[in-house]
């Protein structure tokens, strides 16, 4: 427990401190008018209070990923307890802060526009274009896909093995609420109902965070096991850990995040609380399901086996163990709440990126739907597969994992750039950029669904990817 609290304590003191530096870097200016002000449209440029922001902001950026990730995560050991404060508060968090502000400075432009504003529109942007679109759309189906299946089993009591009539009707209820939230104004729909469900999300947390105490749950201390691969099934920390908890670390799917909300912030001085704070608060969700994670193993009330195969079935033990039938029920609502907050936003993000892509006007309406129809038809086309298929969530999940800290290494490459012009202290976006720049290429050149090298040859070639990474980006932003 010891290792724990000191990775909190590196958590929230970390975010204190380089929370602060972040923001002197960026220097907020209170009185420059934001894209929500300047440019309303009562749909998705929206002026909305700081604290209503927030809850939208940490909402839209924690799916499942901060609790699935995490129990998963969990089987490297108390060593996820160090890695998870420390890559959020230098990496994910400073993603997150610096992606929103400069789309706040920019007329709320999504990422798409930003890293054409900042990388060029060649061949950098048109990768990006597709990594970022194939990434919402498997964020949209994982996050249709976990919610449906956890209320099937826990609420009611059904079967998810194959794709039944009960199943089709669940996902059809979440479908038909994702494109009423794609379509709508921002402040009618997710502007009203997410303070609800950012209340029994914070509720399940902080009752998850409490029963570690109560319970007296047992956790491994750091100094016990240090740097030895504990992992029950042998995978190597690197970069397995990285690739598994994206979401508690770091995420490029938060950027594009941001950049939504960038559209309803009514102060540049709010985007510390609304983007570096709820990254920190992601933390401390990951930080919590892996501590409980931990402990239900170490009990035996839960296996290595369920971590690495059947989080969600984690997910429902430890909230029954923890907090009884109600107040179990509260916390797989919370999970169930994180994943469809999620998708519906990275939905919705899609559809602005890709109207903003190919210069459709979603002011009428007819184009937002018709836009937003075909997005989900192929949705649907995952969804399918990824039911009908023995090996499809799992396919589908690796896919997205990877996709989306591979689309974090462009973001940090836009971020490091913008600073480098604007003569910032650059390797504070360099540095993590590079190093997921480093996951990414690993993971890729080793894994199944990638290359299938060794090891070793993996490390090596990352390293070469890594370093051209850093240079490249050093020297087209001097060059502008």
């Amino acid at each position: 427990m010891i290792t724990f609290l000191i990775g909190l304590m590196i958590l929230i003191v970390g975010a204190a401190i380089y929370g602060s530096f972040c923001e002197r870097v960026m220097k907020p200016n209170s009185s420059a008018q934001t894209p929500a002000i300047k440019l309303r449209d009562g749909v998705d440029f929206v002026p909305m209070n700081k604290w209503r922001n927030f809850l939208i902001e940490l909402l839209n950026i924690a799916g499942t990923g901060p609790v699935f990730g995490p129990i998963q995560g969990a089987l490297f050991g108390p060593i996820a307890f160090l890695t998870i404060p420390i890559g959020c508060v230098i990496g994910g968090a400073v993603h997150d802060y610096m992606s929103g502000m400069i789309s706040l400075r920019h007329n709320g432009e999504q990422m798409p526009a930003l890293v054409k504003r900042f990388l060029g529109g060649g061949g950098v942007y048109v990768v990006y274009n597709v990594f970022v679109c194939l990434l919402m759309l498997m964020i949209g189906s994982v996050f249709i896909y976990t919610p449906g299946d956890l209320f099937i089993v826990e609420i009611i009591g059904g079967d998810v093995s194959s794709l039944n009539t009960t199943v089709v009707m669940i996902y059809g209820v979440i479908f038909a609420y994702y494109l009423i939230a794609t379509l709508m104004p921002i402040d009618k729909i997710i502007g009203r109902i997410y303070p609800i469900f950012g209340a029994i999300l914070l509720l399940s947390a902080v009752g998850i965070f409490f029963g570690l105490f109560i319970n007296g749950y047992p956790l491994k201390e750091f100094w016990d096991v240090g740097v030895a691969n504990v992992h029950p099934f042998g995978e190597n920390f690197i970069p397995i850990f990285f690739i598994t908890v994206t979401c508690g670390i770091t995420s490029g799917f938060h950027s594009t995040q941001a950049t939504i909300v960038s559209r309803t912030i009514t102060s540049e001085k709010h985007g510390r609380l609304v983007y570096y704070n709820t990254m920190i608060a992601e933390g401390f969700i990951a930080m919590t399901w892996a501590a409980a994670a931990m402990g239900a193993l170490n009990l035996g009330i839960a296996t290595a086996d369920n971590l690495n195969n059947a989080a969600a079935l984690v997910v429902s033990i430890i909230a029954n163990d923890m907090l009884g039938n109600v107040g179990g029920m509260i916390a797989v609502l919370g999970v169930m709440v994180l994943a469809i907050t999620s998708g519906d936003t990275a939905l919705r993000s899609l559809r602005l990126m890709l109207g903003e892509a190919l210069h459709i006007d979603q002011k009428k309406k007819i184009n937002a739907f018709m836009l937003a129809f075909t997005i989900f038809a192929v949705v649907a086309c995952i969804l399918y597969f990824a039911k009908t298929d023995k090996n499809g969530f799992a396919l589908l999940w690796r896919y997205f994992s990877w996709a989306n800290e591979t689309i974090a290494v462009f973001a940090f490459a836009m971020i490091a750039v913008y600073m480098i012009q604007n003569k910032m202290p650059y390797l504070m976006a360099l540095i993590p950029g590079t190093f997921y720049m480093y996951i990414v290429a690993t993971y890729i050149l080793h894994a199944p669904i990638g290359f299938g090298l060794s090891y070793m040859l993996s490390y090596i070639l990352a390293t070469v990817c890594a370093a051209l990474y850093a240079v490249s980006i050093v020297k087209f932003g001097r060059s502008l």
